[in-house]
């Protein structure tokens, strides 16, 4: 186990600007009208907790060679324009093999109720 792997970050909230999210549909071809484009959580998922993770001294994420090699979600519902989300993020494993950085990151997401949203799961390649 590395010595980033099992760390888990402090919670990001964030409000489902409702401008953000009809530009965000229109940007990838969806109607403002039928509310949260379902990849709009890597706005309030990633966007929201993945600083933590890149600014991280321990992490020692080297962004000019990373590559974000899979991204997959799983939602219990969508959030609605104006909510309030908290997302907090974990790397789930940090493995090294051949030269290359296999790093796992996953982040859940709960509304103001306490009730889950989002998870999350990203995979991040890191060349040596």
């Amino acid at each position: 186990m590395s010595a980033i792997e099992g760390k888990t970050y402090p919670a990001v909230s964030s409000v489902i600007e409702p401008e953000h999210v009809a530009k965000f549909a229109r940007a990838i071809g969806a109607d403002p009208a039928d509310g949260v484009p379902p990849t709009f959580a890597a706005v309030y998922a990633l966007g929201a907790t993945g600083p933590q993770l890149f600014g991280d001294p321990e992490a020692e994420v080297d962004f000019a060679r990373l590559l974000h090699a899979d991204q997959e979600f799983e939602w219990e519902r969508h959030p609605e324009p104006g909510d309030t989300v908290t997302s907090q993020g974990r790397v789930v494993s940090d493995i090294s093999r051949r030269g290359m950085r296999f790093l796992t990151y996953e982040i859940a997401t709960m509304a103001e109720d306490g009730s889950a949203l989002c998870r999350s799961r990203t995979l991040f390649v890191i060349r040596s």
